[in-house]
């Protein structure tokens, strides 16, 4: 292999590095709207949320939102951004 081949493949590894922190780093805020408290785990990152109390917002993967939107007591309340 060329010298030129090696550092096109290492470009296209930094770059896919790259995309996959910028994919990590997208966001959702839910807001739980249930009685007591509760803990659900992204299916997708496997962080676990935990909202202690009625009207608890918390920061989740964007990745986890389409999931966590499906919980009758979570509310999706803003979506973008990075942390």
């Amino acid at each position: 292999m060329s010298c030129c081949g090696k550092m096109r493949d290492k470009a296209a590894q930094e770059a896919g590095a790259l995309l996959q922190r910028e994919v990590q780093r997208a966001t959702a805020v839910f807001e739980y709207v249930g009685h007591t408290g509760l803990t659900a785990r992204g299916p997708v990152s496997g962080a676990h949320y935990q909202f202690q109390k009625p009207g608890a917002r918390v920061t989740i993967d964007a990745r986890d939102a389409r999931a966590l939107s499906r919980v009758p007591v979570l509310r999706h309340v803003r979506s973008g951004g990075t942390t």
